[in-house]
């Protein structure tokens, strides 16, 4: 292995790239048109562009990822977290091109990473499961009946989603049909695949998941686990390692049933197998992920293991570093900090970072794919950094972790930032006594009131780049640059005809009008995915109206009253910003 292309963007490639080099091999960053200036650009030894801006034409697009291999002359290929990590089809497509996949078989892919199949594993394995449906279910009408059947809640999930997305939980069965839509729209938008099934859903459990690595000569090593009940819409927010407060029967179940779903799928590689615990204490297999998690550093903290670094011996065919369960050392929390605003019920804010602090002292680790100056895309992922802490015990790695959130300063956007802070006052996560937190707690028990950030965006810029073309030394070249540093010289006129039109550019405007009270505003920036109601229909104040995404998650805007849905201003599929006008309630 002496050159690896990074498949993949952000935090995970930058730390991908210093893997590399810590291993002495070459690293290929790649990037779209609006991560040209992304810190994983620099972090690599050479980058090349992917050309475009969506998911799907980037770092979606296996045959761009693969011409950049040929043409960078790298031998294997690292697909980080999210994106085509656990896509089975790109995995084998790299094999085929004669590289390396540093990452488990296609086959194991399959298997484990489609989630109906991975119940069928997790069975003959003899791992504790909940009611699910036998296949993916076909329909809205499918997922009802099995509500009906089995009961509420219901839990839909893209059987090759994994992140929280394309996952909805059904309490009220007049939901089901929206909320099945919705989990195919979000499955096919961030994973390129929509089959979903269902099962019943455990109300107010622990989210307890164990690391697993698995070289190809048949070595299974559980490096340790995780606590990761903080989440807000499913996805993970706070993590630490080892999970506390389980019982010696729990964490033998959870052991014994990792092992034995690995060897059963015949897995090598890293990986995630993750249960629920109920309030009673039942532990039960909610799936595994076939790739690196987001929250690895904390069990690398208290492991002692590199894990990237194993990746790479059990790509190579080496044997794993260790030969038994390493015994934790000390504790560590992992705080995932978003771009997002607590005060608006966690709306995403793309936009530029005006400054980026870290804190420092023992036990301090940041893990990020920002800096100050470095701009945050709206069709990405809203994941900017990770602060990672340690201490001896769980009491002082608290301590450490209040100490360096306060400490970290990010300005220019909102961040969960003053979440992280609020948590770590909290009895319900702190108390020596036990954990009490679940699921759902941040929706359902945590009071404390955040305000509203003024940082949060109203309109972001746009982060395009056209490519113009200069002479250099009497040589032809394309440049690409920012559209917003090109918009601005159009409308100082330097170097455009005197009647040039710039009333269209971003940054212009013809009015500064509030909206009337019929508008209906965005509350955030992002892509018009579909209206639930058609103009000329009542609704009630509180009504959802309209779908939108943003940051790869999709949020309801409700009626802000009541009265008759009249003029729509915004098609699917058009953009907006924060506070523009999408229609009027008359």
């Amino acid at each position: 292995m002496r050159k690896v292309l990074i498949a993949n963007r952000g935090e995970i490639a930058v730390r991908v790239a210093r893997a590399c080099d810590d291993a002495g091999i070459q690293s290929v960053a790649v990037y779209a048109d609006i991560d040209a200036d992304a810190m994983h650009v620099g972090a690599a030894d050479e980058a090349f562009s992917l050309g475009g801006n969506s998911p799907a034409d980037t770092y979606l697009n296996i045959e761009k990822l693969l011409a950049v291999a040929e043409q960078s002359g790298a031998d294997s290929v690292h697909p980080g977290y999210g994106f085509l990590s656990e896509n089975a089809d790109f995995a084998q497509a790299v094999l085929d091109a004669g590289l390396e996949w540093i990452g488990p078989s296609p086959e194991s892919i399959r298997q484990l990473g489609n989630k109906i199949t991975a119940r069928e594993i997790a069975v003959r394995a003899g791992a504790p499961l909940v009611a699910g449906s036998d296949g993916p279910v076909s329909s809205a009408a499918e997922a009802r009946a099995f509500a009906e059947e089995h009961g509420l809640p219901l839990a839909i999930k893209a059987a090759f989603g994994g992140g929280g997305r394309g996952l909805k939980v059904v309490r009220e069965l007049a939901e089901v049909e929206e909320a099945f839509d919705s989990a195919v729209r979000e499955a096919v938008a961030a994973f390129g695949r929509g089959e979903c099934f269902v099962e019943q859903y455990l109300d107010r459990p622990r989210h307890v998941e164990a690391q697993v690595i698995a070289d190809k000569l048949g070595n299974v090593i559980v490096v340790g686990t995780r606590d990761c009940s903080l989440q807000r819409r499913h996805q993970k927010l706070v993590e630490e390692a080892p999970a506390p407060f389980l019982s010696d029967t729990q964490r033998q179940k959870i052991y014994e049933g990792s092992k034995a779903i690995i060897r059963e799928a015949g897995y090598y590689g890293a990986g995630t197998v993750e249960f629920l615990v109920s309030a009673d204490g039942a532990v039960a297999f909610l799936e595994v992920n076939t790739r690196l998690q987001v929250e690895h550093p904390i069990t690398e903290e208290t492991a002692g293991i590199d894990l990237v670094q194993e990746q790479f011996r059990i790509a190579a065919g080496l044997p794993l570093s260790i030969s038994e369960d390493p015994t934790p050392r000390g504790h560590s929390f992992e705080f995932r900090i978003n771009a997002e605003d607590v005060g608006r019920g966690f709306l995403p804010s793309p936009g530029t970072v005006a400054s980026f602090e870290a804190p420092t002292g023992p036990g301090i680790r940041i893990d990020t794919g920002v800096r100050s100056g470095s701009f945050v895309a709206p069709q990405f992922d809203s994941l900017l950094a990770k602060l990672i802490v340690t201490g001896a015990d769980r009491q002082q790695a608290l301590r450490r972790a209040r100490r360096a959130l306060a400490e970290i300063k990010i300005t220019g956007l909102a961040t969960v930032l003053p979440f992280h802070r609020a948590v770590l006052e909290s009895d319900d996560f702190t108390s020596v006594a036990g954990l009490r937190v679940h699921t759902r707690w941040i929706e359902t028990d945590f009071a404390d009131q955040i305000p509203v950030d003024p940082d949060y965006n109203v309109i972001a810029p746009s982060g395009e780049r056209r490519t113009i073309t200069v002479d250099v030394d009497g040589k032809r070249l394309a440049v690409g640059l920012p559209a917003d540093l090109l918009d601005g010289w159009a409308r100082s006129g330097h170097g455009l005809p005197a009647t040039a039109d710039v009333t269209g550019l971003p940054g212009s405007s013809d009015s500064t009008d509030s909206p009337a009270e019929s508008a209906l505003v965005s509350s955030m920036a992002g892509t018009v995915v579909k209206w639930l109601v058609e103009p000329g229909t009542a609704v009630a104040a509180g009504d959802p109206l309209v779908v939108l995404e943003a940051m790869k998650m999709e949020t309801q805007v409700p009626a802000h009253r009541t009265g008759t849905l009249s003029e729509v201003l915004s098609a699917p599929g058009g953009v907006v910003t924060a506070g523009a006008v999408l229609a009027h309630i008359e």
